[in-house]
């Protein structure tokens, strides 16, 4: 292979490098990563440790809806699966626009044998339920500081159920988008019956084990950013889901570089952050340091999927994308 060839194969994995770089030495030249990592030093180690467990948790989570979602082809597999979970997290995090989702399919088919169509459907399915968990879970900040609080939470309540309120009408639903759309968007339509459960107690499940997943993040990630300064309550959720929405929609940087701290930051300023200088540079440097904790959380938890397998006997390779 020429210097040319190594070069283009490896061009993402170059970008993301190059990025990186580049965004530590911006870090450094404008706040200094002493000033950045002093952060840390104020909320302690163990709040640490217990936000990463916790967030390392949801992966977890995450699996075992995977393993809810595809039963008869990961029974007896959780560890595997885990293993899957990761790695397309991971990639999801690195790979720039979204591009590490193309793994997921690939993965099951590989490790699984689940159909690549079926595959595509069913995350296609579940990146909607993530999105409206996401919501969801962001809309407790607006809650917990609305000036009519039980109207607040009855309106909260009814969005949270809202995907079980209209599933029993899915068919319904979906046969009358697929005659009003256009015939490109009434193949997306398809796609999502396909990815779709086909009973209400697995789409139950799909949709409790989203909730918790996501509320349990936002949570952690609002939690964080409120020890870090960020106030008030509801601008800390903002930024939480502000920095999740900036890595599932498809603007998305590699290793979500600049794009998921200006997200949690875009995300505070809209749910009622104050816009003054040294809020500001609290809401910045509180962005950056809940990025860092991220991006450990995802190597924390693809390095645990590799460890777990020689520690209970599952198989211990990576899995391959391209079988």
């Amino acid at each position: 292979m020429t210097a040319r060839d190594w070069l283009l194969h490896n061009k993402i994995t170059l970008l993301t490098a190059a990025l990186i770089a580049l965004y530590a030495v911006f870090i450094e030249w404008f706040f200094g990563w002493s000033t950045i990592l002093a952060g840390w030093q104020a909320v302690g180690i163990w709040t640490i440790l217990l936000a990463l467990a916790l967030l390392v948790g949801t992966y977890f989570i995450r699996t075992h809806r995977m393993q809810d979602y595809f039963p008869r082809e990961t029974r007896g597999k959780f560890l595997e699966l885990f293993r899957v979970t990761q790695v397309h997290n991971l990639l999801n995090i690195m790979l720039p626009f979204r591009a590490g989702e193309t793994s997921f399919p690939l993965l099951m088919r590989s490790e699984f044998g689940v159909p690549l169509a079926h595959g595509t459907s069913a995350l296609l399915v579940l990146r909607l339920l993530d999105l409206h968990a996401l919501l969801a879970a962001a809309g407790l900040g607006l809650v917990a500081s609305a000036s009519r609080p039980y109207l607040a939470a009855g309106l909260w309540a009814l969005f949270l159920l809202l995907p079980l309120i209209l599933f029993p009408l899915k068919n319904r639903l979906i046969a009358t988008m697929r005659r009003r759309l256009p015939e490109r968007l009434a193949t997306l339509m398809d796609e999502i019956d396909d990815g779709l459960p086909r009973t209400v107690s697995a789409f139950t499940r799909a949709w409790m084990l989203t909730v918790l997943n996501w509320g349990v993040k936002v949570l952690v990630l609002a939690w964080v950013l409120g020890l870090m300064g960020v106030l008030p309550v509801a601008a800390a959720f903002g930024g939480a889901l502000g920095g999740e929405l900036s890595s599932v929609l498809p603007v998305h940087a590699p290793a979500g570089v600049g794009t998921y701290p200006a997200g949690i930051g875009a995300g505070a300023a809209a749910f009622g952050s104050a816009r003054d200088a040294a809020t500001l540079e609290v809401l910045a440097k509180a962005s950056i340091n809940t990025h860092l904790l991220m991006i450990v959380s995802a190597l924390a938890g693809t390095g645990l999927s590799l460890v777990l397998p020689s520690i209970f006997g599952a198989r211990p390779r990576p899995p391959s994308v391209t079988s």
